[in-house]
């Protein structure tokens, strides 16, 4: 996820390689990372920090995508911003084998399978980097945990991870997804409302947790809907960006 607030955690910088790139959308791509050196928990991020020849930095915090003891690493998603000093690196740069700071894992959005559920995730554009962690943890360690991915964004080729999250709401009891395409297809000009949210949770049961990321905009509207459908507002965490 992008543009999250710099962490004033202490935690030391480390040189990092990128060990593979992969296109994920037409805007954003995987990067694979070394493992941290302490396990992170589904929903944490990570501050990425690069220097330039003249001593100029630049810092930036990227939530991880992937589950926390996935053999292959971490894995940061990426959207390459055209006046983004990190994204931009990343997008147009940054090659397999490339060393960068990074310090981490950070942050208290995040979720475990000993939290249990029923879980509900909302998530915006690259918001749902994120949740993806929490369903590919949720996936890997407690599949009997009712979780419930609403995911809004433009088009379907914006879509992070669609077919794996399709496949994991066609495979996997317990485990819904309701993809929202705001620019196309039958949803084209909705966007996640007062009905969506009783749907799900109709579907899943009054959550246990709640999570939200997205845009500023997006989590407000969400959160005003989760509270005004009976969702504790202390039940409900958010993480936002942009403006």
């Amino acid at each position: 996820m992008n543009g999250i607030a710099p962490s004033p955690s202490p935690s030391p910088w480390r040189e990092v390689t990128i060990r593979a790139i992969t296109p994920v959308t037409p805007r954003v791509k995987s990067f694979r990372f070394d493992p941290l050196d302490r396990p992170h928990r589904a929903g944490q991020h990570v501050d990425v920090r690069l220097t330039a020849p003249g001593g100029y930095r630049a810092q930036r915090s990227y939530s991880i995508a992937s589950a926390p003891d996935d053999p292959a690493g971490i894995e940061l998603m990426i959207e390459g911003l055209e006046a983004g000093e990190v994204s931009g690196f990343f997008d147009t740069v940054a090659e397999v084998g490339d060393t960068i700071e990074l310090r981490g894992p950070l942050g208290a959005f995040s979720w475990s399978p000993a939290d249990g559920g029923p879980v509900l995730l909302i998530g915006g554009g690259s918001g749902i980097v994120p949740l993806l962690a929490m369903v590919r943890e949720r996936t890997r360690h407690a599949p009997e945990v009712p979780m419930l991915l609403i995911y809004s964004v433009r088009n379907a080729a914006e879509a992070i991870a669609r077919a794996e999250l399709a496949a994991l709401s066609r495979d996997e009891t317990g485990f819904d997804l309701t993809l929202l395409l705001t620019r196309e297809g039958p949803t084209a000009g909705r966007r996640i409302d007062r009905v969506m949210i009783d749907t799900a949770i109709e579907c899943l049961g009054m959550p246990r947790h709640v999570f939200v990321c997205g845009g500023n905009g997006f989590v407000g509207a969400v959160a005003d809907l989760l509270v005004d459908a009976g969702v504790k507002p202390g039940l409900i965490r958010t993480e936002r960006f942009g403006g």
